[in-house]
């Protein structure tokens, strides 16, 4: 069997991995051992945070969505109930966005969201107003 010589590619290798990690403090940017550990971490931890990153966003946004309702005299989780009663489906980043550049927009969602809330709370017939429905035998 022919002998394998990996200089060049280890190297290559090295080398890619020292330039992953150039601007770490100390030795995780001088040293290749530690070095890869800490790109290894790195990946880790940019694919977990590119997860978590959503998450944020979507906190970002109730809150605004929240301040923007409270201004309007509604509470966050009674506007988005009205918005579901009133069959308007927005996500909330588009309603946050709304909240911030249009003022008046908003407005308006929320006095659709109070028709919603108002048109769910009539009451249903009940069971005595019903037509009796025969069983058969």
């Amino acid at each position: 069997m022919p002998r394998v010589k990996r200089s060049v590619h280890g190297h290559k290798k090295r080398r890619e991995t020292m330039a992953a990690a150039k601007g770490y403090y100390g030795a995780r940017s001088r040293r290749y051992r530690v070095a890869k550990e800490q790109v290894m971490h790195s990946g880790v931890y940019a694919y977990r945070d590119r997860r978590d990153k959503k998450g944020q966003f979507r906190r970002l946004w109730i809150t605004r969505i929240g301040a923007a309702t409270r201004a309007e005299g509604m509470t966050y989780s009674t506007f988005i109930r009205g918005l579901k009663e009133a069959g308007l489906d927005l996500d909330r980043k588009v309603l946050a966005d709304l909240a911030v550049t249009d003022p008046a927009v908003f407005a308006s969602l929320v006095v659709a969201a109070r028709e919603g809330l108002e048109a769910a709370a009539k009451p249903k017939r009940t069971r005595a107003q019903r037509p009796a429905v025969s069983a058969k035998a």
